[in-house]
């Protein structure tokens, strides 16, 4: 018997469904991004312009810890989707008990790794004598915390992929709110720096995960975490890692440009360029993490309509999507090339770092607009289990393309040549995401008229035998 739940995928109107599922999404992606904007700027402004660099030297290792949970939590939260679209529930609790477990193991071997080089990496990942104990500070408290990030980010993941957007956003903003509260209390108040919010950070999201993780061991949820389901299964985990390795790529692509662009900033414009691409990468965090809310809101959708077989309603909710996201990121791209000192001027009041990085928004953000139609598509790719494309469009952008030109720019250019990259990059992804989809969309409208046929012919066959 279906649910209400699942009758709305099916039925509802999609502009309205989207926004049913990708509001609470949006909420609580920008509410994350903005307690994150909101403890740099207390770092900032509370601490100096050196502990911004030093938070920007910590980029790399968050972008890591981010990909594990992004490997086991977007990977599952898309096969749970496909199953529920097929009607199998026992798959996907088998799906909610491998990640739980996988998890856990992921997090225990790289925290420990990390603990144990901890000053090496940061060496190498840019930091210099003067920002280093800012960035060892910092870290050696949150990746002891990481573990509870992941188990929060996935499981909110899976409580969106089974119809609960709502619940999955008051979760996230619990732990936002926590994060607003111990951030000025612990940096101030125990006068801790930058361990204060670094220990705000560690307490918000465990308290978040609690949430989270209660939620399916209740009755009422439509998938439930059942104790015989917590191994790991071969052929369970190998689903999950197929998905999850395009956005897991993204991020450990990300953690490599990253350091590459720290390095090259200090080589090219010393330690307060360094925290100027700290400022910049949050500035487009916030743009961004609305259309990562976008996409947490469609993938369910997308997803189920796929396994259902629905591909006229997959088609649909692409097409929404890549609307509202081109429209947002105009926005951004307008609010960032017309005040950019605005956002600067919240992180910092030196002088100098604030000239830095207001010239470097302006060029960082040339190619915005197409950002938010990439993004969308490699998800697209994601929620239909097409890992390879979804990889591809992953690291076009923050590698395949990028790279060359952090390597040549600054040769021609200087420091403003690494700002350029970052619009180069962004564009021949753009392109090469449009080339894709739309070889994509021509074979979904092929599957679509070959399944016609065969019900015309009455030979009884289903949409779905053919995926």
């Amino acid at each position: 018997m279906q649910t209400n739940k699942e009758l709305d995928f099916q039925t509802k109107k999609i502009s309205k469904l989207v926004w049913d599922y990708a509001l609470p999404g949006i909420v609580g992606t920008v509410v994350t991004a903005l307690y994150n904007v909101i403890g740099r700027i207390f770092i900032g402004q509370g601490v100096g312009a050196l502990a911004i660099s030093g938070l920007a030297i910590t980029f790399p290792v968050m972008n890591l810890t981010s990909s594990l949970g992004m490997l086991v939590g977007a990977g599952a939260a898309a096969r749970i989707s496909i199953s529920l679209g097929k009607r199998d529930k026992q798959t996907s609790e088998k799906i909610l008990g491998n990640s739980l477990l996988l998890t856990v193991i992921l997090n225990t071997i790289f925290i420990t790794l990390f603990i144990i080089y901890l000053d090496p990496i940061l060496r190498a990942f840019g930091a210099s004598d003067l920002t280093l104990p800012y960035a060892r500070d910092y870290l050696q408290i949150v990746l002891l915390g990481n573990v509870f990030v992941s188990l929060c980010y996935n499981f909110n993941a899976m409580m969106r992929s089974s119809g609960y957007p709502k619940k999955a956003m008051i979760t996230m903003l619990i732990g936002a709110i926590f994060s607003v509260i111990l951030t000025p209390i612990f940096l101030y108040g125990f006068d801790l720096g930058i361990k204060g919010v670094a220990w705000a950070t560690v307490i918000s999201m465990f308290i978040g995960m609690l949430f989270v993780m209660h939620h399916f061991l209740q009755e009422s949820s439509l998938i439930r975490l059942r104790w015989r389901n917590i191994r790991l299964d071969k052929k369970i985990i190998g689903s999950i890692v197929s998905i999850g390795m395009s956005p897991f790529s993204m991020q450990v692509a990300a953690s490599g440009v990253a350091v590459l662009m720290n390095t090259s900033l200090l080589r090219y414009g010393g330690d307060l360029a360094v925290g100027a691409y700290g400022i910049i990468n949050t500035v487009l965090m916030l743009f961004l993490m609305v259309i990562m809310g976008l996409n947490q809101g469609t993938q369910p959708i997308i997803g189920y309509n796929y396994g259902a077989g629905n591909l006229k309603r997959v088609r649909e909710t692409l097409f929404y999507s890549l609307k509202v996201a081109s429209l947002i990121t105009i926005a951004g791209f307008l609010v960032s090339v017309f005040f950019p000192g605005l956002f600067a001027a919240a992180f910092t009041t030196d002088s100098e770092l604030l000239d830095i990085t207001e010239r470097g928004i302006r060029i960082a953000v040339a190619a915005l607009p197409l950002v938010g139609f990439q993004i969308v598509s490699s998800s697209f790719f994601q929620s239909i289990g097409f890992a390879a494309k979804s990889i591809i469009q992953s690291l076009s952008r923050q590698l395949i393309f990028l790279v060359p030109g952090i390597m040549l720019f600054p040769r021609l250019w200087g420091l403003d040549g690494l700002w350029i990259a970052l619009p180069v990059s962004d564009t021949l992804a753009a392109l090469l995401s449009l080339y894709l989809l739309m070889i994509q969309l021509r074979h979904l409208k092929r599957m679509e008229a070959d399944a016609t046929e065969r019900k015309t012919a009455g030979d009884g066959s289903n949409l779905t035998d053919f995926m």
